[in-house]
């Protein structure tokens, strides 16, 4: 009988789904509804997970960034196929952020992103930018803003990087925790699924998610929290950067470490605790409080 993949409706998820479909020589891609507020994208995580729970699906395919850094009961991360770009993309006015325009309208809902934006252009004007990926180049082509910031991952897997107009270099812009992988979520004891997935999966892909996953849950973070973690793995070393910062961009702490890629959790332990040891804690609560007043 033929895998089943839950997946949610939208373009990017399908494609997504259908590419791990592909790896896996064939597969029936199973569509899951999510419910909760607009813009909770734990929602979409919660109704993939449910298909699998329930056994309406065999494997999960999740944008790994999205998902929170505790796992849920009865379910594993088995696997992470060969990771995409992860960096983020600038779209619109300027060929990089120091050539940016004066107060350019930049559109993001990602605090991660606003607060690393503010700090090295703390002119620019930060605006709240929903929807998804049509929605928001749309909105940049109707000018509502000067230009946006997405996922460079998401762009090119729909065919649309020939919009990104740069990169955002790391040491500008760290990225989300597994910003451009794909988590190939299981059953716990399908040992049989767990191992086609596997099979398609990259070790380095998946050592550079299990340390950033690692720092991101040991700092208590969400998907919403200003913190990016970066690691790269090539197979002898591993390397972990993080940024924590104020949605403002006033205040910002980052580090980085090398090491093991046996144990990625333990680099990614360390990270945190370096993190927390030079104020990471006052300076997330004070980041929540800030999202909180302007919410």
């Amino acid at each position: 009988m033929a895998l089943r993949i839950a997946t949610r409706g939208s373009q990017l998820a399908l494609t997504q789904a259908g590419t791990v479909a592909d790896l896996l020589g064939g597969a029936e891609l199973v569509e899951v509804s999510s419910d909760g507020a607009p813009g909770d994208k734990s929602r979409f995580v919660r109704a993939v997970e449910g298909a699998l729970l329930d056994g309406r699906a065999d494997i999960g395919v999740h944008s790994a960034k999205d998902l929170p850094g505790e796992e849920v009961e009865g379910l594993e991360i088995a696997a992470v196929p060969p990771r995409e770009d992860p960096a983020d993309a600038w779209i619109g006015a300027g060929a990089s952020l120091e050539d940016a325009p004066e107060g350019a309208r930049v559109g993001t809902v990602s605090l991660r992103r606003r607060a690393q934006l503010l700090a090295t252009r703390p002119d620019l004007r930060v605006l709240d930018l929903n929807g998804n990926v049509d929605t928001r180049l749309r909105k940049l082509a109707e000018g509502d803003y000067d230009a946006i910031v997405l996922a460079a991952a998401g762009l090119r897997r729909l065919g649309r990087e020939a919009e990104i107009g740069f990169r955002v270099p790391e040491d500008r812009m760290v990225p989300a925790a597994g910003q451009g992988a794909l988590a190939l979520q299981v059953r716990s004891g399908d040992e049989e699924t767990a191992a086609a997935v596997r099979a398609i999966g990259d070790a380095q892909a998946l050592a550079e998610l299990r340390a950033e996953r690692a720092c991101f849950t040991r700092l208590e973070a969400d998907c919403s929290t200003p913190i990016g973690v970066r690691a790269t793995c090539d197979g002898a070393l591993l390397r972990v950067g993080a940024f924590v910062g104020l949605p403002d961009g006033g205040e910002w702490i980052r580090d980085e470490l090398d090491g093991d890629p046996e144990d990625p959790e333990a680099a990614g332990h360390e990270l945190a605790k370096r993190l927390l040891g030079a104020g990471a804690a006052e300076l997330l609560a004070r980041a929540a409080q800030m999202a909180d007043s302007n919410a």
